[in-house]
């Protein structure tokens, strides 16, 4: 099939350029002894997490446990939850046990990992679990400079029928940083943050073994740091416009992208058929990267964004675009979009086509789409 042959809006994933990711990240990972579990939240395919394991991961990630139920239904056997699993969920933890995975999530609360360990305690179980530590982002995480957060993971690791693996964090203000050099400081930041509550915590007698970090950001500046055992960077598998301005990755590094066709045009508006239940609403922080997607140059090469052109609105159904200057576009005419944030797109589309050029070779399912429960 031509690309041309598809239907409207359609997100595109380039085949290429998708293996190369998950080869680069995976040899990065290699050289500097760090175990790398992708967060597979990006591409919710059970294909690319299949691409993603084979390469060398140990695991991958997921953002929730109707998205690990999908992965475990397709043969992962070792999946990580970095989110504050509550024990309302023994039930369907346990199960996933039953299927022999391994699984693993977060505690931030020491009331939630007692709670943790009375209902594996119930049902003679053990659970794996590793304490969030907030580096930055104020979300979730102990906060490292309380003292008492030792002797807490302390606690949490003597609690029967939990075993603490470790330490876990996310530098998501590193989505914020102004430069590279604030990205590597961020970066050692968090490193330091980790290696100092391990270290309290193990005087406390707790065995901290794993110090696990995520974020495609700051990927590229893991190796600088020490003493870390797994990386998690997720939307690396596919980047996006967001990624580029953060100078993670060049647009001819971008895997997904969305073709869109142009629906009618009015002076130098022109709407496309792409709105906010394809793409996404979330802006770039960086400036110079306005509107809601980059249009790129060239349908077929897509290794430039125009910078005559910029999606100032969505609509659900939708996109506005104003156009500088001159153009002969028309209704009719395709145009191929850079989203902002791939992760939101893989969530909103049913399925995505796997190109080469102008040749379509596969059309892959987002199975794990809209598991948010």
């Amino acid at each position: 099939m031509h690309l041309y042959d598809l239907r409207t809006p359609a997100v595109l994933v380039e085949f290429a350029r998708v293996r190369a990711n998950i080869d680069r990240m995976q040899a990065l990972a290699t050289r500097h002894g760090l175990r790398l579990r992708p967060h597979a939240k990006t591409h919710k395919s059970t294909q690319v997490a299949a691409w993603q394991l084979d390469a060398g991961a140990i695991g991958i990630c997921c953002a929730k446990l109707g998205e690990a139920d999908t992965f475990a239904a397709a043969g992962v056997e070792d999946i990580r939850l970095p989110y504050p699993l509550h024990p309302s969920n023994a039930d369907r933890l346990f199960a996933l046990g039953d299927r022999g995975v391994r699984l693993s999530f977060i505690v931030d609360r020491e009331d939630v990992a007692l709670a943790w360990s009375a209902a594996a305690q119930r049902a003679r179980r053990i659970v794996d679990v590793l304490v969030k530590v907030d580096v930055g982002f104020h979300r979730c995480g102990v906060d490292p400079g309380r003292p008492d957060v030792p002797q807490m993971i302390a606690r949490i690791g003597g609690a029967p029928g939990v075993r603490l693996l470790g330490l876990l964090s996310h530098a998501g203000h590193a989505y914020l940083a102004a430069d590279d050099g604030d990205l590597a400081a961020i970066v050692n930041a968090e490193a330091r943050l980790l290696h100092s509550t391990a270290t309290a915590a193990r005087e406390c007698g707790a065995a901290i073994g794993e110090l696990s970090v995520g974020s495609t950001p700051t990927a590229r500046f893991v190796g600088d740091t020490a003493g870390l055992t797994e990386m998690r960077p997720g939307n690396y598998v596919y980047y996006d416009r967001s990624q580029v301005a953060l100078g993670a990755a060049r647009v001819e590094d971008c895997a997904l992208t969305v073709l869109s066709t142009i629906v009618t045009k009015h002076g130098d508006r022109l709407i496309l058929d792409a709105g906010s239940k394809t793409l996404t609403t979330d802006q770039v922080a960086r400036p110079g990267h306005a509107g809601f997607g980059g249009i790129l140059a060239d349908v077929v090469t897509a290794d430039a964004v125009n910078p005559h052109m910029v999606i100032e609105r969505l609509s659900e159904e939708h996109a506005i675009v104003r156009v500088t200057g001159e153009t002969a576009l028309k209704p009719g005419d395709r145009l191929r979009i850079l989203p902002n944030h791939a992760c939101v797109v893989s969530n909103l589309a049913d399925e995505v086509a796997l190109v080469a050029g102008t040749h379509v070779v596969d059309r892959m399912p987002i199975a794990a789409r809209g598991r948010n429960t």
